[in-house]
């Protein structure tokens, strides 16, 4: 393959695909930076079917950058429940009051300034940067990475330093800088519809003629990637304690998972322990002296991308208050739907409803 002969040619084809096929989304019917923002940051790593109605919720409260920067970090982690790597949204808000205070309530116009974003990489910067203001920013995610490993059979593995150099690099050269808006648009669509993780359609593919991996039967074997480190096993027992009416939350403040997301009272061990071996542990003594009846518990398996949460829920039932520690939270049983929790503890209110 001549590179740089048909360097042209394939965004040309790139182009005239995504005129054809393009996805029809709400972000793209204007070029608000503030809502292809957003989109960017819930796309990370969401499918755009399950991210589309979590961005019309988050448009639908804070039409304005401004109005997320007043609202609290609890306000928008309750709308983003569900969507999981909450860190995200903790970072859209932080950005959201950079954003009023450091650029006056204008969103950054420029890679280099929306850089500086909390919670904003090259990545989105990129995509920000050429779809709203048509900056010739090339833009590399999942999706590109495996049209481009494919396209030119590269092998270096892609979550690797230097393969992030490689791709950027030849990234930058695909790019169409008179349409850079397009073009970025068009390669993720490709990636996402045509050019698949698996049994990618290459019959009627515009640039099997141009695709080295296919010529070379490569199709599969593209992208590399390195096999990650094993997941870690955490031990969770939640207790869910109430009197009838009300229980009671923590909301978790360690730099952990979950990070300001509310929670029943917890214990974490490095292996799963027996009820009788919880119950005599001086803190849930402390809960559980007054008299109260103990209910069946219930035991969930949560799997996050690199951690297994092995879950177990006690029910505790109170005649009366026990001994609580004063940073917990009494909250109305009918109430508990307003406060952000993990999907996990979302799973278990679900049971019990």
């Amino acid at each position: 393959m001549n590179l740089i002969s048909d360097f042209s040619n394939i965004s040309s084809l790139l182009s005239e695909w995504y005129k054809i096929n393009k996805r029809d989304l709400p972000w793209r019917k204007l070029t608000d930076p503030y809502q292809i923002w957003i989109s960017e940051i819930i796309l990370q790593q969401t499918r755009i079917e399950q991210g589309l109605p979590y961005f019309k919720s988050i448009i639908n409260r804070f039409p304005k950058v401004t109005d997320m920067s007043e609202a609290t970090p609890d306000e928008l982690l309750k709308l983003w429940q569900g969507l999981g790597y909450y860190s995200r949204a903790r970072n859209m808000h932080e950005a959201a009051r950079q954003i009023v205070h450091e650029f006056g309530g204008q969103f950054p116009s420029t890679y280099e300034e929306l850089l500086r974003l909390k919670g904003v990489g090259e990545y989105t910067a990129s995509a920000v940067a050429s779809i709203a203001y048509k900056q010739p920013k090339a833009v590399v995610d999942g999706n590109v990475f495996r049209v481009l490993a494919r396209v030119f059979a590269i092998d270096t593995p892609i979550n690797t330093a230097e393969g992030k150099k490689v791709f950027t690099r030849i990234a930058e050269q695909l790019l169409d800088r008179k349409h850079p808006d397009i073009h970025n648009q068009a390669m993720m669509d490709f990636g996402a519809l045509q050019c698949t993780p698996v049994n990618p359609d290459c019959s009627s593919c515009p640039l099997a003629v141009h695709c080295l991996a296919f010529s070379l039967g490569k199709t599969q074997d593209l992208p590399v990637k390195l096999t990650g480190a094993k997941k870690q096993n955490r031990y969770f027992h939640y207790f869910f304690l109430t009197d009838g009416q009300s229980t009671w939350l923590r909301q978790r403040v360690e730099k952990d998972i979950w990070q300001q997301l509310w929670e029943f009272p917890l214990i974490e061990s490095d292996h799963e322990e027996s009820i009788e071996t919880l119950f005599k542990r001086e803190d849930v003594c402390a809960w559980t002296s007054t008299p109260c009846t103990i209910g069946i518990p219930v035991n969930l398996k949560h799997i996050l991308t690199h951690r297994i949460i092995h879950a177990r829920f006690i029910p505790i039932r109170f005649e009366k208050k026990g001994s609580f520690p004063k940073e917990w939270k009494k909250v109305r049983l009918d109430q508990l739907d307003q406060f952000a929790v993990s999907r996990l503890m979302e799973l278990f209110l679900d049971r019990i409803h």
